[in-house]
């Protein structure tokens, strides 16, 4: 069973910054073979893609998150990074990892709320 465990997210201030990790427990060797992807959730909206990240490294991101948010993944901690910066209040949102498709189990997200 794949769990998914979600951190570091908090409240800031807009223009602020967090780091959020996700750790990836019990995926064994399935983790150096899927795509990785942070998706948020905001208030009243459906889960979005906010970026992934493939094995090779190859990152892709949603339009809002292009210059701000930078995804990294370990493969030895079995983790998956999401740096963001200059955010804005409608970065607001819990936001969860997964791989991109066949998903596992979402985890319970972490907030990330930014005050203007």
């Amino acid at each position: 069973q794949v769990q998914l465990v979600e951190s570091g997210g908090g409240l800031v201030q807009a223009g602020g910054s967090l780091r959020l990790s996700c750790a990836v427990l019990g995926s064994g060797k399935v983790f150096g073979t899927v795509t990785m992807v942070w998706y948020r959730q905001a208030p009243g909206k459906q889960r979005e893609f906010v970026a992934h990240v493939s094995t090779s490294g190859t990152t892709r991101y949603a339009d809002f998150a292009k210059g701000r948010f930078t995804i990294s993944r370990d493969a030895a901690k079995h983790t998956i990074d999401l740096q963001m910066d200059s955010l804005k209040p409608d970065d607001t949102a819990v936001y969860y990892c997964n791989r991109t498709d066949a998903f596992w189990d979402w985890g319970q997200g972490t907030q990330v709320t930014d005050s203007p």
